[in-house]
């Protein structure tokens, strides 16, 4: 199912269009047995809450071909001008909880603790920020995942291969397990998706997983969206409690003050680029139009924000409260 603005309002989704009014970020730190200060963002959202977990944040040095249609120095100088250190990408990586009807519901799930060694501590971080929040991952009800790229799928294990979240219901986008699972469609994947195939039948393996489809409620005031391009099953979700909405967009678009600002980009991570592009701007036509709110997985740390046009592009504006 490809997104179009009526099935980002299905089912659960359907609210009036000034509903993103009163969604109202209320920052919170919390402190880890090892004494290190953890992020934990917590929103609320009508009757539901939305905590956001910081896993962490890489210092990635660029690649040449980090844009696509760029010279290395026009992609390093759109970086620069984010104030990005010179020749680094910084990628911060925050998967989100809902609690809502009763449940928890983790949206994607991070790294994984084996890459806090493999990364020296940059990221790996979401299963203690997880329990600095109060949110014993025994006690987590649902996952929905969002793609299966490493850095979203990584949690869902323990280093020593248990599950990580042993009594929660895992559910993934139906298109992606299709795409991911057939080793005949790795001759269609972008390089960067070619060796993902091995990784998704590791992390899996012996984990039952249940297929959804976009357009319907997956979870308690939570619908998917197809947001293809990045990977040909990407999702987004739409949290909505009463006539309260919230998009968490998963990687529609990275670092907001790049991606977002120029929806043209193509970064080397889109199986589809020119698809990704098509799907980032469909989505923030519709949040802007509906003054939706919007949170990113690969946004900075506890950014909520709106959308609104900057040039051929877009801005985001952060919403109302913050991590100072």
């Amino acid at each position: 199912m490809q997104f179009t603005r009526r099935a980002a309002l299905t089912g659960a989704a359907v609210t009036a269009a000034t509903s993103a009014a009163g969604f109202n970020p209320l920052p919170a730190f919390a402190q880890a047995a090892s004494g290190t200060t953890n992020g934990v963002f917590r929103y609320s959202l009508g009757d539901a809450e939305v905590i956001q977990i910081l896993d962490g944040i890489r210092a990635i040095p660029m690649p040449a071909t980090f844009i696509n249609g760029l010279s290395k120095e026009q992609s390093a100088a759109a970086l620069e001008a984010a104030y990005m250190p010179k020749g680094i990408f910084l990628n911060p990586y925050c998967p989100a909880v809902v609690k809502a009807g009763g449940k928890t519901i983790a949206i994607d799930t991070g790294n994984g603790i084996g890459a806090i060694a493999a990364t020296k501590g940059e990221v790996g971080h979401h299963r203690a920020n997880l329990q600095a929040a109060g949110i014993d991952p025994k006690a987590v009800d649902i996952i929905l995942i969002s793609h299966f790229h490493g850095d979203h799928i990584g949690g869902l294990k323990n280093p020593d291969g248990t599950p990580a979240f042993p009594n929660a219901e895992i559910k993934v986008p139906a298109t992606e397990w299709a795409f991911f699972t057939n080793d005949a469609n790795i001759e269609k994947a972008s390089a960067t998706n070619k060796g993902n195939f091995a990784n998704v039948k590791k992390v899996f393996e012996g984990l039952k997983a249940t297929q959804f489809e976009a357009g319907k409620e997956v979870a308690p005031g939570i619908t998917a969206v197809a947001t293809p391009g990045h990977t040909p099953g990407h999702t987004s979700f739409v949290v909505a409690s009463g006539s309260k909405r919230v998009l968490i967009q998963g990687d529609i678009a990275l670092a907001p003050q790049v991606f977002v600002k120029n929806p043209d980009y193509k970064i080397m991570f889109d199986n589809e680029p020119d698809l990704a592009v098509t799907t980032r701007k469909k989505i923030y036509d519709m949040a802007l139009a509906e003054k939706l709110p919007i949170i990113g997985y690969h946004f900075p740390f506890g950014a909520v924000g709106y959308i609104e046009k900057d040039g051929n592009g877009y801005r985001v504006v952060p919403g109302n409260g913050g991590i100072g």
